[in-house]
């Protein structure tokens, strides 16, 4: 905490109606935090203080706060008020900041230039491989990847940046950070407390309720250099995210797919209306850090010259980067299905494509 206000002093504060960082600044025009624990009454009411704000500064719920300060002893667990220079800079110039910070693991990560990746809960197969492929090149080029924990593409883009680099990447909660929701990443969320950061405005103890996921992307984009959705249906979260990102000055980027394809639906929609369209993730790089572009160190495509000695390659191009069925990669190629089936085993083998439910996706090769 800051030298004008002590962590017990910020639990109290937060646990005050109506009164965020943005309101608090306000009410105190000018003068230290500290200043509300010493004033009366009639000078709290003076600042435009309600009856029911005033009673909550006077009378603070000191069971609760006392668990905080409890979970605030163990290693790795600390809390930022708006006051702080610790406190992430970026995140003090949203419309709405949190006035505390709840963090476990790595805080110094705060300060890095981030890149939130976000997207569907019920992602495909290739829009998790994805959210894994931008999120470890992007990580490896110095971004630290923040999302939101959640199924679908914000797990692969966590998984991604931490394959890359073990501190590359943060997750914002919904919760207490004493809890994990899903309780399927609990293995993940203990992986990137140990080597990442979590972080969270909510108290230890608090549970996921739905009007919290719309609070945690607010900071997951204010945190954030910008925003890459990469898959998101109409309605989606992640358009809400993107939605914070462009009002809070971020850039916004998309990956666009099949126009048959609902969950890519919400990534054209941000591309007709002015996100940048995201093919690779130099695309972002060049963007966002203002790297140039690499030179090129050979004229032909390494790709299509691997094609080329493949001895299915002609079978390789019925293939799509979608999931395709094989009754089209039969049609496509006019093929015998038992040749087609033989030939994709063997493609899978050589890594160039795989099976997932529903077919067989091509596999882009780095």
């Amino acid at each position: 905490m800051s030298k004008w206000l002590s962590v017990e002093q910020g639990l109290i504060l937060d646990s005050i109606p109506r009164l965020g960082c943005a309101t608090l600044q306000r009410v105190l025009d000018g003068r230290p935090p500290q200043y509300l624990f010493e004033a009366d009454d009639a000078a709290l009411a003076e600042l435009g203080m309600s009856d029911k704000q005033r009673r909550a500064l006077q009378n603070p719920p000191m069971a609760r706060i006392e668990r905080c300060l409890e979970w605030l002893e163990a290693p790795e667990h600390h809390l930022y008020s708006c006051f702080d220079s610790d406190y992430p800079e970026p995140l003090k110039h949203i419309a709405s900041p949190p006035l505390l910070l709840f963090a476990k693991g790595q805080p110094e990560l705060m300060t890095r230039p981030q890149l939130a990746i976000v997207g569907s809960r019920h992602a495909s197969w290739s829009g998790q491989k994805q959210a894994e492929r931008f999120a470890s090149e992007l990580a490896q080029q110095g971004l630290t990847i923040t999302s939101g924990l959640a199924l679908g593409i914000d797990a692969a883009a966590h998984l991604g940046a931490l394959n890359a680099r073990p501190d590359g990447t943060i997750a914002v909660v919904a919760t207490g950070l004493d809890l994990v929701y899903p309780k399927r990443h609990l293995k993940l969320a203990h992986r990137i407390a140990e080597q990442g950061l979590i972080l969270s405005e909510f108290w230890p103890g608090v549970s996921a309720k739905a009007q919290h996921f719309p609070r945690r992307n607010r900071i997951i984009s204010g945190l954030s250099l910008g925003v890459l959705v990469v898959e998101a249906s109409l309605p989606s979260g992640s358009l809400l995210s993107a939605n914070y990102a462009a009002e809070q000055g971020r850039e916004v980027f998309a990956i666009p797919g099949s126009i048959d394809d609902p969950l890519r639906a919400g990534c054209h929609k941000l591309i007709q209306e002015g996100a940048k369209l995201a093919a690779d993730p130099v695309d972002i790089v060049e963007e966002l850090l203002d790297f140039s572009p690499i030179e090129e160190e050979v004229a032909t495509n390494p790709d299509l010259e691997e094609n080329k000695a493949l001895p299915n390659a002609g079978l390789l191009d019925s293939v799509g980067y979608e999931v395709t069925p094989i009754d089209q990669v039969v049609a496509h190629s006019q093929r015998p299905v038992d040749e087609v089936l033989a030939q994709l085993v063997e493609l899978e083998i050589r890594g160039v494509v795989a099976a997932v439910p529903g077919g067989y996706v091509r596999l882009r090769r780095n």
